[in-house]
């Protein structure tokens, strides 16, 4: 069955145009209560909500509520709290659920809502079409005897500092270090500083103020030049960048160098040989840069491309048995730490490898080499079908020939917003940037 609302990471849009609205957010949350209510028989479920600082979370946050207690759902709100905090406590205090109220790394304008399991993973397709399927139902309220009841999780982001902490080895200290952390004003603007700080570092925070309508404005990991400053003015030892709801990460060296997703992909599986386990492969995705593979497979460790999204990545992980994977972007996932992506505990695993191998970052990194790439962004007119454009496929198949084995070309819709993303890598920059806006060119007539 085709999905109407969620895309690649839970639902997600611009507040006030459906479906991110209050009516909206409480039909869903009693459509999800019924779908847990029915697996649930004989007893009520419970489950958390959690969100970033966005001031459309109140009202998607007390919209939902109603929602889940009209279904006979009992409801644990946290308040601010990354992503991956909600994950870890819905997980820790055996919820039947997780829920966010966050649009990651997008602007204020922008809110979503997605879903954890139990077990503190993102859902599969399955479960959100049987959510759709209960959406498209009518309401059945519950009796006043059977509603839910909701209260406060006080000591939510306590709970979750000392979780980030126990993910690392007992004999990690970062005494010595100065650390800028910047929490893109997001729902980590509390927690992340406290933890770095608690291990032993000297913290200069920045992006820890919200107000509301700041959330990843011109800070965090969406806009790292931030924090590569910070680290420069105050001649900090590394810089720690979050997103919005603290799923992702950049890290910056001493020397103001910015490192990426898959040179941290690389380096966390370099540790894991080095400390003797048996690393049999990663899971990227269809952006994971060329140079990765290469360097990967030097060591002897396979690279498998899943499709663009953590989501997708956690499924190929858990299908082969493996435990690490991320995404270019900073979505990184260390299944042995935590169930899901988590921008500080991955920076906290980076920092213990280089720790333990008395290496810096920049040459542990060393054997990978990016391939430049070339982004293009085509805005699609609704309902447009750009898998027909010959103009396009024609175009494509011209580039791969010339590309042959020194890049590479991707094509794909955006599950977020309405544009064709037109990504071309290869050895040669200028290569790239041509390759790409030709394609582009092509691609217009698709639009």
């Amino acid at each position: 069955m085709a999905r109407q609302f969620f895309g690649t990471d839970g639902i997600r849009g611009t507040v006030g145009t459906y479906p991110i609205t209050a009516d909206f957010s409480l039909r869903l949350g009693h459509a999800v209560g019924q779908v847990l209510a029915a697996a649930s028989p004989g007893r009520q479920p419970t489950v958390l909500i959690g969100k970033d600082t966005r001031i459309s979370g109140y009202m998607m946050e007390s919209a939902l509520e109603a929602g889940f207690v009209s279904a006979g759902v009992n409801v644990l709100l946290t308040g601010p709290l990354p992503t991956p905090g909600v994950a870890y406590l819905t997980r820790a205090l055996r919820l039947d659920l997780g829920v966010v109220i966050s649009a990651s790394h997008n602007a204020f304008p922008d809110n979503g809502i997605k879903f954890f399991s139990a077990r503190g993973e993102k859902l599969p397709d399955a479960w959100e079409e049987a959510v759709e399927q209960a959406l498209a139902q009518p309401p059945a309220w519950a009796d006043s005897a059977h509603l839910g009841r909701a209260r406060r999780l006080s000591d939510a982001q306590g709970r979750y500092v000392e979780f980030c902490k126990s993910t690392v080895s007992g004999e990690l200290t970062l005494k010595g270090l100065k650390i800028v952390v910047d929490a893109a004003h997001g729902a980590a603007y509390q927690v992340a500083p406290a933890v770095f700080h608690e291990l032993g570092a000297e913290v200069i925070s920045i992006g820890v103020s919200p107000n509301g309508i700041n959330i990843n404005a011109n800070v965090g990991a969406t806009a790292p030049a931030a924090l590569v400053a910070a680290v420069q003015q105050h001649g900090a030892d590394y810089g720690v960048a979050l997103d919005g709801d603290a799923d992702r990460l950049q890290l910056v060296d001493g020397a103001g160098r910015l490192f990426n997703g898959d040179e941290l992909l690389f380096l966390l599986a370099q540790d894991r040989q080095a400390l003797g386990e048996a690393v049999p492969g990663v899971v990227g995705t269809l952006m994971t840069n060329m140079a990765v593979e290469l360097a990967l497979a030097e060591s002897g460790i396979e690279l498998v491309r899943a499709k663009v999204g953590d989501r997708y990545v956690l499924e190929e992980l858990g299908r082969r048995g493996w435990l690490l994977g991320g995404e270019s972007s900073g979505h990184l996932l260390v299944l042995d730490c935590h169930s899901t992506g988590d921008g500080i505990v991955s920076a906290l695993q980076v920092l213990q490898a280089v720790q333990r191998s008395g290496r810096s970052l920049a040459e542990l990194v060393a054997p990978v080499q990016l391939f430049p790439q070339t982004m293009i962004n085509v805005r699609l007119a609704d309902g447009s079908d750009w898998r027909a454009n010959r103009v396009l496929a024609d175009a494509t198949e011209a580039a791969e020939k010339a590309l042959g084995r020194s890049g590479r070309v991707l094509i794909r819709a955006s599950g977020t917003e309405p544009v064709l993303r037109v990504m071309v890598e290869a050895r040669d920059p200028h290569q790239a940037r041509q390759t790409a806006e030709q394609l582009a060119a092509a691609a217009v007539q698709a639009a």
